[in-house]
């Protein structure tokens, strides 16, 4: 383990990479918080300000990941019943496994220098929120105030930062452990941000992003992209949420590419802006962020039957739909020995000849997925559960009845039948769930209907 001063050509790029050629005081003003818990549920952590539930987000889903499934205990009670210590292990936990997605050794923390203002404001910080005596907006109040005093501004921050390079995944869990308190205090999402950056390399995500010249934060109002929200689920920047990579008139644009730990819907696809593939609306585990227009939050169940777990049959839909970019439904018949030699079949010229007039009885010269995975990769549909429960967290304390940030429940029920003629809940939550559940009817404890914003 080494700690060094972070240099100006690093530093540059990746202030390019983020925040383009000019980064604003006020958006770097509301980037500019720790991760704080909410005092009403302690494993809930809180936004004051727009903008930086691109990375908030993210590590509240880890959190619940963590909580509920690391040990398989799918417990909610390890959530809403947990002590501030406990908080903080999960936090830790969950910061750590998405440092981890980004690379298998050579992890990167980016802390700031000893300066003496800010070291009493987050040791007094540190103290005060273990004995559970400053108020969100306590906390707030002593964030902006420490800026205004000059303590750290924008540039005297980023002239400030070192970087401490952990080799091995020990190394990364004892700096993490240690540097926990600088995490929570004014400058933590930010610092964990460019830690992000760094472990996974400047290049590399320029080398997955779809425009390089366009920044990850919205320069004007502040919004991480979907390249960032991306980066933090899956350890990838790609710019789209659809399965596997597009032609799309002879472009090739990169999509998810296999299934991920958190989920991602959004009222946009509602909307009919983008499309959602079944990686980021099916992940191994039942959380997904939520995406409205400008926001993220984070929904999660703990029945885990909601998700199906990779199997021969979809991953076989996956390979056959790489062999048809376009998303025609159908490949040309010569590409079939592709496919087969690609899912391990045997693939023979004369078996591959066989399959073909059996696949291809009309001899169109085309062979569609339907007629490939009834031949190849009969499968019966997974039973779903027909009524659950849903819970969900935003993390801005004005987007909550009373202000205070805390875990939403619903009751979920699957329709057998939608009628549109008496649907009447056109509530943003409802059309983005509908994304994935498309007969979902749901009843939010306390008739408190969750925002998206």
């Amino acid at each position: 383990m080494t700690a060094c001063k972070l240099d100006q050509s690093t530093l540059q790029g990746m202030r390019s990479l983020l925040w383009g050629s000019s980064l604003k005081e006020d958006v770097f003003s509301r980037w500019s918080q720790g991760f704080i818990f909410s005092e009403e549920t302690p494993s809930a952590l809180v936004q004051f300000e727009g903008g930086p539930c691109a990375v908030i987000a993210p590590v509240q889903a880890f959190i619940v990941k963590c909580a509920i499934f690391k040990d398989k205990s799918s417990d909610l009670k390890n959530l809403t019943s947990i002590s501030n210590a406990g908080a903080n292990m999960l936090l830790l936990e969950a910061l750590k496994e998405i440092l981890l997605q980004m690379s298998t050794s050579d992890f990167v923390l980016v802390d700031l220098q000893s300066h003496p203002q800010e070291s009493e404001a987050c040791a007094l910080s540190q103290q005060t929120q273990d004995a559970g005596e400053t108020s969100q907006q306590d906390k707030k109040a002593t964030n902006v105030e420490s800026l205004q005093e000059g303590s750290l501004t924008l540039e005297t921050f980023h002239s400030s930062l070192k970087i401490i390079k952990c080799r091995n995944c020990d190394e990364l869990h004892k700096t993490l452990e240690r540097s926990l308190p600088q995490f929570q205090s004014h400058f933590g999402v930010l610092l964990y941000l460019y830690s992000i950056l760094l472990t996974k390399g400047i290049n590399q995500i320029k080398n997955e992003v779809e425009d390089p010249s366009e920044p990850l934060i919205d320069g004007i109002y502040g919004h991480g992209s979907q390249s960032l929200i991306n980066l933090l689920m899956t350890s990838h920047a790609t710019t789209n949420v659809w399965d596997n990579d597009k032609d799309i008139s002879g472009l090739k644009l990169k999509g998810i590419q296999q299934q991920a730990s958190i989920g991602f819907l959004t009222l946009l696809e509602h909307m009919r802006y983008c499309e959602v593939g079944w990686y980021l609306k099916n992940p191994m585990y039942p959380i997904w962020l939520l995406g409205s227009e400008t926001h993220l939050t984070v929904l999660f169940s703990h029945v885990e039957e909601l998700v199906i777990r990779d199997s021969p049959a979809m991953n076989a839909k996956h390979v056959f739909s790489q062999f048809d970019p376009e998303g025609n439904g159908f490949i040309s018949s010569s590409l079939l020995q592709d496919v087969m030699r690609s899912l391990d079949l045997v693939a023979d010229t004369e078996y591959v000849e066989i399959m073909k007039t059996k696949l291809d009885s009309e001899e169109l010269g085309i062979i569609t997925s339907s007629s490939f995975m009834e031949t190849f990769f009969p499968e019966q549909p997974a039973e779903h559960p027909q009524s659950f429960s849903l819970y969900h967290c935003n993390a801005l304390p004005q987007s909550n009845s009373g202000g205070k940030v805390r875990y939403l429940e619903g009751k979920a029920v699957l329709a057998e039948e939608v009628d549109t003629q008496f649907i009447t809940d056109t509530t943003p939550i409802k059309l983005c769930l509908q994304t994935k559940w498309p007969s979902i009817e749901i009843t939010w404890s306390n008739g408190i209907t969750p925002s998206l914003n």
